[in-house]
């Protein structure tokens, strides 16, 4: 299945410095060689943003496994985070739709397996480019919870015995075991699968995975993963890279070709590998090794022949002078000491160097510990023990010093700012602290007034520590109490130009923190192009006059005040035209209202006599009699001759 370009690699065996031996190994895989990619994506809604992105490198990476071989299977899932608070918020309506305002997002789960492993290229592109975003609480994602599912669930993945390549996208951090607690989940993750209907079922029940559970769970399962990660995160997955082995870091963006390169790079592998003897095995025999590189179901075999004499032993010098008055063989550069006698120079017996006398040397004072538990006493002298890593070395007198038990700060020795000796930070300029991790550089703690910190607090370690309890934030400019500049120091500005206002009295006691200077006028007042930062302020005074004053901070931290010595004060009132216009205005406005009055009248009136015209014409009179004459004659109608006569003799007495 593939060639294996190697050679049997001798060792030679040096007593003092075990050297290693390195060789290159380069697997090649045949023609169509089988792979099996999964594809597994972060839908957080932080991932909105980048969620095309993460369509298109799927897409992609389609096109272009195509090209490297014809036996490719694809697959890919998804995920969010754990489905309890404080990850998610569990109420009903956000459990629906975990995104504010109108926007509609798939409800959160913890993993999803949305397709199986599979050659269907088109099915593959239509359920990438389908995905919705979903929504979650905390920064950190639950991603780890996925990989772990994706190791060990590879019947309901279709892992098949091939190469393996996991390709992890993601714009966040992640959580790891621990973090479970902050939701009430105490139990270990067991390694498991636990896939129903395509969902991780238990993320409610155990914790993340730890890294080195992760680490386990892929090396056995013959897993290879590439992260491909937004910018803001390159540095924390590289560093989990380091602990993950075979594994690559990418670059997610609008150009993801470094992320599809990461993985042809994975098609084709190639070693430098690095062997070292410690001590020639017992009778010469020869040793055998295996190396299997993770992804890979097959292994390769290195048969190792080791050298433990060497051919410069023949000319060495048997008692010479270089070797403690004769008690060792001079060969290679080197003492082969006489039975009996050790050290680098045979300068010490063996019956002397167990001895207390000779321990003594190899401890500190006031210490019991020889050659501090980290070396052996020979001759007298700490022989350091060697580190697995040859980088990390044990130094000083009584190997007492080391480079890599400094403290630390962001995962890094010194902080990655400095250099380790004999456990103490030596740190590089413009840093300083135990572990290197404060920064002198104070230009993160400029104000947008060019002060540091505002002039109200100092600058440590690049941060602003703000001794006014008024004044907040990262360079000390907010406060939600304050006046201002100008409002702030009128007061005293008002009784050292002019002797007057509330601080009159106590003028010399709670005023004297400014140096002031008399100006003529407002153009001689200081321009904002000076290198100083400068306000300008108009305040009025107590006889509501206008005063103008600038207020700045020189280079010594001092305050500067430039006033112009004359207010400008408002001139009284002209009494001759107010009164005017006022009779003026009575007069117009009571001529206006007679005005209306008539106007009103006039309408009146016409309504009036337009009203009685029509009733006029709308009048029917009797001609034939005056209705209103009356007759001078009243008749009365007699019905016996009694009553006619009492008539007449009525009508006699009036003649």
């Amino acid at each position: 299945m593939w060639g294996v370009y190697t050679s049997r690699t001798k060792l030679w065996l040096v007593q003092e410095n075990r050297e290693p031996q390195t060789f290159s190994l380069k697997f090649k895989r045949a023609e169509d060689y089988p792979i099996d990619l999964y594809y597994l994506m972060d839908l957080s809604y932080s991932m909105k943003d980048d969620l095309e992105n993460v369509k298109s490198l799927g897409t992609a990476l389609m096109t272009e496994m195509e090209k490297i071989t014809s036996d490719f299977r694809i697959g890919f899932g998804s995920f969010v985070e754990k489905t309890v608070m404080p990850y998610i918020s569990t109420t009903p309506a956000k459990l629906r739709n975990p995104c504010t305002g109108d926007q509609n997002c798939t409800t959160p789960f913890s993993y999803r397996n949305v397709l199986n492993l599979t050659s269907e290229g088109n099915r593959f592109n239509e359920l990438v480019g389908a995905q919705q975003i979903s929504g979650n609480l905390d920064s950190p994602e639950g991603g780890f919870d996925a990989i772990m599912q994706v190791a060990v669930c590879g019947k309901q993945i279709g892992w098949r015995n091939v190469t393996r390549l996991l390709v992890f996208s993601t714009d966040a951090g992640f959580h790891f075991a621990g973090d479970g607690k902050l939701g009430g989940i105490v139990l270990p993750n067991d390694g498991r699968c636990h896939l129903e209907n395509n969902l991780y079922a238990m993320s409610h029940y155990y914790d993340y995975p730890s890294i080195a559970h992760l680490v386990q769970k892929l090396s056995e399962n013959n897993i290879q993963t590439i992260f491909a990660v937004t910018e803001e995160f390159q540095a924390v997955y590289k560093e989990l890279k380091n602990l993950i082995p075979k594994s690559a870091v990418g670059t997610l963006s609008a150009n993801s070709s470094n992320v599809i390169q990461l993985i042809i790079d994975a098609y084709n592998v190639k070693f430098e590998i690095s062997v070292t003897a410690n001590e020639c095995p017992k009778k010469g025999q020869n040793e055998t090794i295996k190396i299997k590189p993770l992804g890979f179901t097959e292994e390769v075999e290195i048969n190792l022949q080791f050298i433990c004499e060497c051919q410069c032993q023949n000319e060495g010098e048997a008692n010479s002078p270089d070797c403690h008055e004769g008690n060792g063989t001079f060969e290679c550069g080197a003492c082969r000491c006489n039975e009996g006698r050790i050290g680098r120079l045979c300068e010490c017996s063996t019956d002397e160097v167990n001895s207390e006398d000779m321990d003594a040397y190899c401890r500190r004072e006031n210490s019991t510990e020889i050659c501090s538990n980290n070396g052996e006493c020979i001759c007298g002298q700490c022989v350091c023990k060697k580190r697995e890593n040859t980088n990390e070395v044990y130094s000083g007198k009584y190997c007492e010093c080391d480079n890599f038990n400094c403290d630390r700060s962001n995962g890094l020795i010194c902080g990655g700012n400095g250099i380790c000796k004999c456990r103490v930070c030596e740190c590089y300029p413009n840093y300083t602290g135990s572990a290197c991790d404060c920064s002198l550089d104070t230009s993160t703690c400029m104000a947008s007034n060019g002060q540091i910190c505002n002039g109200r607090g100092t600058c440590e370690c690049g941060t602003c520590n703000c001794t006014d309890p008024k004044f907040q934030g990262p360079t000390c400019e907010m406060c939600q109490t304050c006046l201002g500049v100008c409002a702030e120091h009128k007061d005293c500005v008002q009784c050292k130009a002019f002797r007057k206002g509330e601080k009159k009295e106590t003028c010399s006691q709670e005023c004297s923190y400014f140096n002031m200077t008399l100006v003529e006028s407002r153009d001689k007042l200081p321009q904002p192009n000076q290198p100083d930062p400068l306000s300008h302020c108009k305040e009025k005074d107590v006889d509501d006059c206008w005063f103008y004053f600038t207020y700045s901070v020189n280079s010594n931290n001092e305050p500067i005040v430039h006033v112009v010595d004359t207010p400008e004060c408002p001139t009284g009132p002209d009494i001759i035209p107010i009164v005017a216009g006022v009779v003026a205005g009575i007069v117009l406005i009571g001529l206006a209202l007679l005005l209306i009055w008539k106007l009103l009248m006039i309408i009146h009136d016409r309504r009036e006599f337009a009203k009685f015209e029509k009733e006029k014409m709308n009048a029917k009179w009797d001609t034939g009699e005056n209705p209103i004459y009356k007759s001078a004659v009243t008749t009365v109608l007699v019905n016996n001759w009694w009553s006619v006569c009492w008539m007449y003799l009525i009508r006699s007495t009036v003649s």
